[in-house]
Order: structure tokens, then C-alpha cells, then sequence
């Protein structure tokens, strides 16, 4: 095996891990999968270049950066807590463990409890901030899964020469 093979391999391995990383909380997605296209260009087996290389690490960044503002706008635009936005993370993490449906519904329970506790069980109010942190979550969440995505077509695309 070629040093060139290995490197992307371990490319691709970045970016499928980056991908994950953009719903699992504890794995950052979009730097993760960055790294996978830096590695990426370091083989004579991509076709990458610099200027692509800053393009996509802006990007990363950026996305990085509105990731964590989209669900705090949103909770505050819907009159919400911190504490809402704390728990819809908590929500998250408790809905990895259920699956697919956990992960979609997680942060919406999460939020919901989180401000209830912050409302002394408000429901109304608990309800809308609530909406308005899914809402910021599935925002950021989206941002960086299509971000990663478009990092995977760019590794793709310059392998086949």
C-alpha cells in the first residue's frame, strides 16, 4: 500500500467521521471533515487545491460558528431561556441512545423540559421556546450536514481524474 492510498483512506475516514459530527455533539463535523480534505491533499491521488482548501475551511468554520448561534437565536426570537437551549442539547445526546427518531425528537423534549423547569411549568411559554430551539437546531444541524456533504462531493470529485 502506497503512502498516497493510505492518506485517502484516512481522508475519507475524516470525512465520513466529520459526517457523523454533524449530529453527534461531542464530534466537531464540519472541522472533522475538513481535516479529511487537507489529508486529502497531501496524496498525489486528489486533485485538490489551495484556493479549495480555504474556500472549505471558511466554511468549516463558518458553519461551526452559526451552529451554535441558530439554536440561541432562535430560543430568544421565541422568548426562551439558556436553559432551553442547554436542555435541547441534553436532549440530544439522551436521543442518540434511542435512534434516528431520538436524535430528530431529543433536542424538542429537551428544550421543552428545560424551560418548563425555567417557567415553573409554564407550558405555553415552555412550548414556544421550545419550537424556537428545535427550530435553531435543526437549522445548524442542517448547515453542517449539507456543508459535509458538499465536502464529501469536492473529496469525491477530485479522485476522479
Amino acid at each position: 500500500m502506497t503512502i498516497d492510498l493510505l492518506l485517502v483512506i484516512i481522508a475519507g475516514i475524516l470525512l465520513v467521521v466529520g459526517f457523523i459530527g454533524t449530529f453527534v455533539p461531542v464530534l466537531p463535523g464540519a472541522p472533522l471533515a475538513w481535516a479529511g480534505l487537507l489529508v486529502a491533499f497531501f496524496s498525489k491521488l486528489s486533485e485538490l487545491t489551495i484556493p479549495t482548501l480555504i474556500i472549505t475551511a471558511v466554511v468549516a468554520v463558518l458553519v461551526s460558528v452559526l451552529d451554535n448561534i441558530f439554536p440561541v437565536l432562535m430560543t430568544k426570537k421565541s422568548g426562551g431561556s439558556k436553559v432551553a437551549t442547554t436542555g435541547s442539547t441534553v436532549g440530544l445526546i439522551i436521543g442518540l441512545f434511542i435512534g434516528p427518531i431520538g436524535i430528530i425528537v431529543g433536542p424538542f423534549i429537551g428544550a421543552l423540559v428545560g424551560e418548563l423547569i425555567h417557567t415553573n411549568g409554564d407550558f405555553n411559554t415552555s412550548l414556544k421556546s421550545a419550537w424556537g430551539a428545535f427550530v435553531g437546531f435543526l437549522f445548524g444541524t442542517g448547515l453542517k450536514m449539507a456543508s459535509v456533504a458538499v465536502f464529501i462531493i469536492i473529496f469525491i470529485a477530485s479522485l476522479i481524474h
